[in-house]
């Protein structure tokens, strides 16, 4: 957020005694959790806190699905507060839970004034969100666009380095689990005549070595595991190619991508029911392909390695597009606008409330 807005936040350790500290600049409240249970921490004291700390605010800006918000909103967040829910995705891994936390969900929503999505994709799919479509909006997420596209001299000189030894060098980045479909992109490379460099961590890591050796491209297909953001960046700038195989709704953004279309990379990506192939879209910025089809992967990424004229094509389009679209400025501007219209018709409630009485 910029200066016109303070902002605070909540959020619950993975494990451990509370604690407090900053991130870039604003404080932040992290409560203590005895571990996760279900991808969620077991911090009982959470929705009591967020109950308590969102009567201080104008505008509380709770991050869906996590059950943890759903009680704290159970509990009252305050009449003259505004509620924003952020909603990032279907409950798709734990959907045994769905009986349990689906009223609680419906409840926090239907008291929300705004519901912030990355696409209206994820609204026309959704059985949360389509009863409350009227208050959704649309909020494209962004990127940084300069420090993306710009490299120092040793950043350059090493994009350079991994560029000469692997010129048909192929990108993915994200964390190694089931949905992100990394399975479907190593079993592709047995079809590819390149190198893939898969960059993040994730319990799937040692099955996809294995995966690797399975199917002949373990000389061609390198792990190299969580990497920083300026590493990241010159792998992007080393490659040809960016892929994002992912084969669920869970994936219903793809901000990896963005990172790469500022680099100004060709995408491959998969037609899942979200926004990933209304970001980079087929024959524009990307070749989107099914979803767990190693084949039709393989074929495209051999298509875009193989023709410089279509890579040079999507490459333009997708430094246009990102510029357009999504830069990280004006996902902010937009976010603040929407909370500064949220506050103002919680204010205008409380006053009508008070002239009745």
């Amino acid at each position: 957020m910029t200066s016109r807005v303070e902002s605070e936040v909540l959020v619950a350790r993975r494990r451990g005694l509370g604690r407090r500290y900053k991130y870039e600049g604003a404080p932040v409240e992290a409560v203590a959790s005895l571990g996760e249970l279900l991808s969620m921490p077991i911090a009982p004291s959470f929705p009591f806190v967020l109950a308590r700390r969102a009567r201080q605010f104008d505008v509380v800006a709770l991050h869906l699905p996590f059950p943890l918000s759903d009680i704290a909103s159970l509990l009252g967040l305050g009449d003259e507060t505004a509620v924003v829910v952020h909603w990032h995705s279907e409950i798709v891994k734990q959907r045994a839970l769905l009986p349990f936390v689906a009223p609680l969900i419906r409840r926090t929503l239907a008291g929300a004034r705004r519901v912030i999505v990355s696409d209206m994709a994820l609204v026309e799919s959704s059985p949360f969100l389509k009863p409350h479509a009227a208050k959704c909006v649309a909020i494209p997420f962004g990127v940084e666009i300069a420090y993306w596209q710009h490299l120092d001299s040793p950043q350059q000189a090493q994009a350079d380095d991994i560029r000469a030894r692997n010129p048909r060098l192929v990108v993915a980045s994200g964390r190694l689990v089931t949905y992100k479909g990394f399975d479907v992109l190593v079993e592709a490379f047995a079809a590819v005549d390149a190198t893939l460099v898969i960059v993040g961590e994730g319990p799937l890591r040692a099955e996809l070595a294995a995966a690797a050796q399975r199917f002949g491209v373990a000389d061609r297909v390198r792990f190299v595991g969580a990497v920083s953001r300026d590493d990241l960046k010159t792998y992007l700038h080393a490659a040809k190619v960016f892929v994002l195989p992912s084969v669920s709704a869970a994936e219903t953004f793809g901000i990896a991508q963005l990172e790469a279309m500022a680099v100004g990379r060709p995408i491959v990506n998969t037609a899942l029911p979200t926004a990933v192939p209304r970001v980079a879209r087929h024959d524009s910025e990307a070749l989107t392909v099914a979803p767990g089809d190693p084949a039709g992967l393989a074929r495209a990424l051999t298509r875009i390695l193989d023709d410089s004229d279509l890579a040079d094509r999507l490459a333009a389009g997708a430094r246009a597009r990102i510029a357009e679209e999504y830069d990280q400025s004006a996902f902010v501007a937009r976010v603040e606008r929407l909370y500064e219209e949220a506050a103002a018709e919680a204010a205008r409630g409380r006053h009508r409330a008070i002239h009745r009485a």
